[in-house]
């Protein structure tokens, strides 16, 4: 297996069929590669055993003609998903050890279709980062760079598909925690519509946020993926029960728009912008209607999204207090001591900071006066973002402000972390799909990325605006 090079999944599972090699040989040559080469701290653990294991039950489906549709499939998962009988702790050291009683829903569709899920990935503490930096297991390194972040929360997922240490990886994005990862490593990154795939088993940030997605080397492979993932699940009452295919034709010609607020932003790297005007061009140029609009909430939109997560992050957190879940202290003498204890050893900086934001949002005094109104502000977004897409079929803009950054370049300047989410946040507020795909390389060769937005549950004509760039 020295010699096998990832193509595709589809290609994947018709090689597997063919008898080119087996499941467990493919599964041993990526646990090799991940043993051998994962020098960006990628991975927080391999699921040698039960990995082969289902490598086995792969093939015995393909002995009796029954592979599923992701027979083959090398998949591993961000630390925030559970998989029964495997350890879970969302890069925090208070779940360090914690093993997982059940499976998200997310997890079981790929392993019941044949995936093979290999190990967890790194990702900033409780999901809450745009760099990847606020893991409790150290930083993960981009492959592109060593140098520089791989974006976050959801760094691990990117980087071991950027680096070939897995076919598809599943990441979780709650303000474009799959899709910032994906432009800064040069993948394709996709935010389903919020209630498409089953938030079951994923452990939470911000519940009316958080979307589980894949991080892939091609649209194709994310769609796969995505379908397998995608449908009603009784076990979370947030989950739709909208078809996962509708069968809509591909159209010759689409209609985008793009916001002047982020060509002009003054925050637009110079050659993401250029790169982005030329893809603007060439889809006019191609006979696609592109048209720019004003959006007069961009500059709400972080200060709203960070409003509403972290106050939802508040609620969320509560849980882990040391009796209930989470880690204990040993320095506990009562009650009190133990919650205080137990979070304060338990939390890092950055999961610290935004429960205190989240709980002051939400104080007597000050409910009205920021949650309230955040509310009332993501309506209008809502609205403003229904009304564009009525007029187009999708919204176009780069996926992040720049390439990616250094490592410590903005360790100490959290408002422009935040800023990073600029593009990304409007998804995520809307409760829209998205999908980010590269687009080209700036002149240190690092990528650049192109996002599109879409209406809610059009996944599939989605893709098809993919396929046009």
């Amino acid at each position: 297996m020295s010699s096998f090079e990832f193509r595709s999944l589809q290609q994947t599972r018709e090689d597997l069929i063919e008898g080119k090699y087996s499941a467990v040989d493919l599964c041993q040559h990526y646990l090799d590669r991940v043993s051998n080469k994962d020098q960006y701290n990628a991975y927080l653990e391999v699921f040698t055993e039960s990995s082969i294991a289902l490598a086995q039950k792969v093939d015995e489906s393909i002995s009796k003609k029954v592979p599923g549709r992701l027979a083959g499939a090398i998949v591993a998962i961000k630390d925030n998903l559970c998989y029964q009988g495997h350890r879970v702790s969302a890069a925090s050291k208070t779940l360090e050890g914690f093993e997982s009683v059940y499976t998200a829903t997310a997890v079981q569709r790929l392993i019941d279709e044949g995936a093979i899920i290999i190990g967890r990935l790194n990702c900033d503490e409780f999901a809450m980062g745009s760099s990847n930096e606020n893991s409790a297991f150290g930083r993960v390194k981009n492959p592109i760079d060593l140098e520089r972040v791989p974006g976050g929360s959801s760094g691990g997922s990117a980087a071991a598909v950027a680096a070939d240490l897995c076919m598809v990886a599943l990441g979780s994005d709650t303000g474009g925690s799959i899709r910032q990862p994906a432009s800064f490593t040069g993948t394709v990154g996709l935010k389903p519509t919020y209630g498409r795939i089953s938030r079951y088993g994923l452990i939470a940030f911000a519940s009316s946020f958080d979307q589980i997605g894949p991080i892939a080397k091609s649209y194709q492979d994310a769609q796969e993926v995505y379908e397998c993932m995608a449908g009603s699940d009784k076990m979370d009452s947030t989950c739709s029960s909208n078809p996962v295919t509708s069968g809509v034709s591909k159209k010759d010609k689409y209609s985008f728009v793009y916001l002047k607020e982020v060509v002009e932003s003054p925050g637009l790297n110079p050659e993401t912008k250029a790169q982005f005007m030329d893809r603007i061009n060439r889809l006019s140029d191609q006979g696609h209607s592109v048209s720019s609009v004003s959006f007069p909430y961009l500059d709400h939109m972080i200060p709203c999204y960070y409003v509403l997560t972290t106050a939802e992050a508040s609620s969320n957190l509560g849980r882990y207090d040391g009796v209930r879940y989470g880690k204990r202290s040993e320095a506990s003498e009562d009650i009190p001591s133990t919650y205080f204890n137990s979070r304060t050893e338990g939390f890092g900086k950055e999961v610290k900071r935004r429960i205190m934001l989240g709980t002051f949002v939400l104080s007597t005094g000050f409910y009205d006066a920021y949650y309230s109104k955040a509310q009332k502000v993501r309506r209008l977004i809502k609205t403003a973002t229904e009304e564009m897409l009525n007029e187009a079929d999708f919204v176009i803009s780069p996926t992040t402000p720049h390439p990616a950054f250094k490592v410590g370049e903005k360790a100490d300047d959290n408002i422009s972390l935040y800023l990073e989410d600029v593009f990304t946040v409007q998804a995520n507020l809307a409760g829209n799909p998205a999908i980010a795909i590269p687009m080209g390389e700036t002149s240190e060769g690092l990528p650049t990325s192109i996002q599109l937005m879409g209406k809610p549950f059009a996944e599939e004509a989605l893709f098809q605006g993919a396929a046009c760039l």
